[in-house]
């Protein structure tokens, strides 16, 4: 097993690691760049943006024919590792959720006309844009067949009519993919339909206050009355509702998976420089034995999560739908960034808690890591049936024949 990167790759990690060295982390230490929701303010992301597109270091996800870089998943592990160092990192990239999940699987499955249409300007970052599906309970959650939200033909067009929330940034979202129920089939019920912010027919009720900080549009509550969308705004086929969410959740999962562990990387960071300057008792602290098996610990756990990501974003890269090891890498890594910030804040004490750092909007921004995307526990019922399916071959090297 070889985990070199390739020249290219490692070219890229080494200027996007540079790049919000020199660029992005002075604007995360400026207290003016923050807007309300605890995120970089506009103007500062604008001059970011301006700046990491102008370099060549613009949407890793995406096809350079679309004005990306197209460098494969694996690539994207390196560089997204790389981005999140920063908490404004990703964004300032154009590699951040919701829109980088939404880019690859308007890529991977829309036709022509609506890549032209629906994904261009999102590359482009004219726009921004959002997944709609989770439901207020009795509707889905974790388990898409509980979907109550309805689409019904009339004529040329769909009717939808439901309600939605937790939908992450449609509070700026000017593009948006839905998922809807329109049928009451078990594997072919759903289906995924294409609208813009200025329909009629739709309203968000509210933006669901959260233990933040918030993505930009924050987590929205929205209600369907009566949207109208054309048969040419469906994606893929009508039905194919299912396959949509499985083919943009698997990869947008592992890429939260890339950026966490930058994150949890910097937690680490921070608690370092701590550590081997602060004395107590006569000594550094990073000289006490506890000290170091917290950092230890730390460590060796997002190192763990590291070759669990790359080996998930190797196989989806070699055509395997990398289902065990998306949500293993998944639980892991969600684990490992929370333990981090949360190693980190203990060894700086008082600091630790104050604002004087960002272990104090990573920790709370590391706690949803566990519940988006599904949750752990969620994962895990994943894993148990694959054990309990394969028996010894839930453990293989390769690609595995004939597995999805």
């Amino acid at each position: 097993m070889d985990f070199t990167l390739s020249p290219e790759v490692e070219d890229y990690r080494r200027r996007v690691r540079a790049f919000v060295a020199d660029h992005v982390m002075p604007v995360e230490r400026d207290s003016a760049a923050y807007d309300e929701h605890e995120n970089i303010a506009d103007g500062p992301l604008r001059a970011l943006r301006a700046r990491a597109r102008a370099e060549g270091l613009w949407c890793f996800q995406m096809p350079r024919e679309r004005g990306g870089q197209g460098i494969g998943l694996v690539g994207m592990a390196a560089c997204y590792e790389e981005m999140g160092r920063s908490i404004f990192g990703p964004v300032s990239f154009n590699c951040m959720a919701p829109d980088d999940g939404n880019m690859m699987l308007l890529n991977r499955v829309a036709t022509e006309k609506q890549k032209q249409r629906w994904l261009q300007p999102i590359v482009d970052g004219k726009v921004r844009s959002a997944f709609v599906m989770t439901e207020p309970h009795p509707g889905s959650g974790s388990d898409p067949s509980m979907m109550l939200t309805r689409a019904e033909r009339r004529g040329s067009k769909w009717v939808i009519n439901g309600h939605k929330w937790f939908i992450t940034g449609a509070g700026a979202a000017q593009h948006f993919i839905l998922i809807a129920r329109t049928s009451d089939d078990a594997r072919s019920g759903l289906t995924a339909f294409l609208f813009d912010r200025d329909q009629k027919g739709w309203e968000i009720l509210r933006r669901i206050p959260i233990m933040g900080p918030e993505e930009h549009g924050g987590h929205c509550e929205l209600r369907f009355d009566g949207l109208e969308v054309d048969d040419e705004n469906v994606l893929m086929k009508v039905g194919d509702g299912l396959r949509v969410t499985q083919i943009r959740l698997g990869p947008a999962r592992l890429t939260h998976c890339m950026r966490w562990l930058g994150m949890a990387k910097r937690a680490l960071e921070i608690a370092s420089g701590y550590v081997g300057e602060r004395r107590s008792f006569g000594t550094a602290l990073a000289e006490h034995e506890g000290v170091q098996w917290m950092l230890g610990e730390a460590a060796m756990q997002i190192e763990v999560g590291r070759l669990m990501t790359m080996k998930a974003a190797w196989l989806l890269e070699n055509g395997d739908l990398a289902r065990k090891e998306v949500s293993m890498a998944k639980v892991q890594v969600a684990d490992i960034l929370h333990k981090s910030v949360d190693t980190a804040i203990q060894l700086l004490g008082a600091k630790g808690y104050s604002k004087d750092t960002p272990l104090d909007w990573m920790y709370r921004y590391a706690r949803q890591a566990r519940l988006v995307d599904g949750a752990s526990e969620v994962h895990k019922m994943v894993l148990s049936r694959f054990l309990l399916k394969e028996g010894q071959d839930f453990w293989q090297w390769g690609v595995p024949a004939r597995r999805n």
